[in-house]
């Protein structure tokens, strides 16, 4: 391992794994171990297990799985070393000073100085009189010089190499300039700067490090690449697992957390006084910045433009967040403005109040549904009652789904019974169906291992036994001798798990324990939460020796059987080679 195995356990031991995940997933004991809804994917039955015995977890649901640093790793987007770097920070181990970083570490290093240096160049430029264009477009829509600071705003000068020149003088190589996608490469194999007269965005992650940026194009001026242009994903940047000043709404969102579009909305806001707001970056909001956003608050309020694409965005934005279980809030602005326009010409007194009137989900939708419906024709009457039954139906809160049935009776008139019997109609009609979808995921296991080990198609039953093999051993290493006088990592027939096989032969023959952590830089992700599977599975219980034995036999009895439907498209040579290694095999398995 690149940082010392002591170290290592030293960082587990001072990191409990129940209390590192605590804090992102509510947890519930079940017998000796811990359940809860899984960080990882939208689910509402628990799936998520914590072992605190070995100190790892899985999820039955999604395949994710490892370690405490393997959990780091995943909920903070971090690669292996950095997680290992956050837990011996929060913990106060000291980490070794050499021989640990690896070359992906170096190269994301490199990125975050570059974006670093990159940011104060723009914002140089921006303060200078040469970036009086920018900073006149800024002040003129109202942020102060203080605000302008604080979000480190700046502006790309309107040259081609400028920023390239100012890089290189600072020692950064071209090659990592492309990687940090501050720069471009044409066709004929010259490089420019990425963004150019554009006010700038930097975009800065929860830890505070610049990972990427926004830039904007002057009122008026026809840009190539439209009126934003935002950096690309890189190694240290995925625009779908960011949120706009969330480095600063993370501070400020006990109650809620206000959701908007753009960013010059978000810095409006916050220098108003409402620290919370953050937005989307350049892409429609995913699952990802939903389980982000509920780490750090329960309630959610959407501000969306009022236009088609703004509701569009409020319905798919709350159905996305209703997964991870937040209370979700809409504001309807009036006359259409968007938040910075309203609070510039409204002040923030009255935006105060639009916030406290926010409308809940389910009355944002019944709002939104009567549009393009005549309403006051029998026909559009009985068309928007069926739309607002269905939304109603869709409430699993009985207090909330008698609540509006009983407004909507009221307000046009209709037998509050008829309704009722419409929703209740339509619930059935759902609950047949969700009792279908559960009974599939029943019947289908939730997570397919062949996605981590695609030869298990060809060869199921090498593969089960592969990973039976596995599984005894993580569990009792003292049989690694039953083990390996038999069976040599070469006789595992599918790829994965000769690889682990391989790894875990290693770890245990230099007198290591099979620790989930010996593996976090060998396995990507999935392999590590197949990896966790089978560390917990019951494979290693009293008949462990016994289902190592004969688990060992059949791979052995399949690699035969493989090796020679292999003989039938092969040379003479190669026939007689192959025939010798059958042989060799049969008499190890004899």
């Amino acid at each position: 391992m690149a940082i010392p195995e002591d170290v290592i356990n030293e960082i587990k031991y001072r990191n409990d794994i129940e209390t590192v995940i605590s804090p992102y997933v509510s947890l519930k004991r079940r017998g000796k171990n811990l359940v809860g809804l899984c960080p990882f994917h939208n689910e509402k039955t628990p799936s998520f297990t914590v072992y605190p015995e070995n100190g790892s977890f899985y999820c039955f649901g999604c395949g994710a799985g490892g370690d405490v640093f393997s959990f780091v790793k995943l909920i903070e987007n971090l690669d292996y070393i950095e997680a290992v770097k956050l837990l011996a920070e929060r913990s106060g181990v000291a980490l070794p000073q050499d021989g640990y970083d690896d070359s992906m570490q170096r190269l994301k290093n490199s990125i975050f100085e570059i974006n670093r240096e990159t940011a104060r160049f723009y914002h140089a430029y921006l303060m200078s009189p040469e970036g009086k264009w920018a900073l006149d477009y800024l002040r003129g829509r109202g942020l102060s010089i203080a605000t302008i600071k604080h979000f480190g705003l700046g502006a790309a000068p309107d040259g081609w190499d400028l920023l390239i020149k100012h890089l290189k003088s600072k020692g950064f190589s071209i090659a990592d300039m492309l990687q940090a996608n501050v720069i471009g490469k044409s066709q004929s194999g010259s490089f420019y700067d990425r963004f150019r007269k554009r006010v700038m965005f930097p975009i800065i992650n929860i830890r505070g490090k610049v990972i990427g940026f926004s830039g904007r194009a002057m009122p008026g001026e026809d840009k190539a690449g439209g009126k934003y242009v935002n950096t690309a994903d890189t190694p240290v940047y995925k625009k779908s697992e960011n949120l706009f000043a969330m480095n600063f709404a993370k501070n400020h969102c006990d109650e809620r957390i206000i959701l908007v579009e753009g960013n010059m909305d978000v810095i409006s806001l916050h220098q108003a006084g409402f620290e919370n707001t953050v937005a989307a970056l350049g892409t429609s909001f995913t699952e990802e910045q939903a389980r982000l956003l509920s780490r750090y608050t329960k309630e959610v309020v959407l501000i969306m433009d009022s236009d088609a694409a703004g509701q569009k965005a409020v319905r798919r934005s709350s159905e996305i967040l209703e997964k991870t279980g937040v209370d979700i809030r809409v504001v309807v602005i009036p006359d259409g403005k968007d938040p910075d326009e309203y609070i510039k010409k409204q002040g923030a007194a009255r935006f105060k109040a639009l916030l406290d009137g926010a409308v809940s989900e389910i009355e944002y939708k019944l709002l939104t549904a009567v549009e393009g419906i005549d309403i006051n024709s029998d026909d559009g009457k009985l068309q928007y009652l069926s739309k607002a039954a269905l939304i109603i139906a869709q409430s699993g809160d009985v207090v909330t789904r008698d609540l509006y049935i009983g407004k909507l009776s009221e307000k046009y008139g209709v037998s509050r019974t008829a309704l009722q019997d419409k929703v209740n109609q339509l619930r059935k009609a759902n609950a047949k169906r969700r009792e279908k979808h559960e009974f599939d995921e029943i019947v289908r296991p939730k997570f397919d291992r062949a996605d981590v080990n695609p030869e298990k198609r060809h060869y199921p039953a090498a593969a089960a036994a592969e990973e039976s093999v596995i599984a005894v051993l993580m569990q009792h290493p003292d049989f690694i001798d039953t083990a390996t006088e038999s069976l040599s990592p070469d006789d595992m027939i599918t790829s994965v798990n000769r690889r682990i096989y391989t790894a875990l032969c290693e770890c245990i023959n230099s007198g290591r324990s099979p620790d989930l952590s010996y593996f976090g830089e060998i396995l990507n992700p999935s392999e590590m939460g197949y990896l966790a599977s089978l560390a917990n599975s019951e494979r290693g219980g009293k008949n462990a020796l016994i289902v190592l034995k004969d688990s060992v036999k059949v791979i052995l009895d399949e690699g035969i059987r493989k090796k020679s439907g292999d003989i039938k498209n092969m040379n003479v040579d190669d026939w007689a080679k192959s025939l010798k290694k059958i042989i060799e095999t049969k008499q190890k398995g004899n």
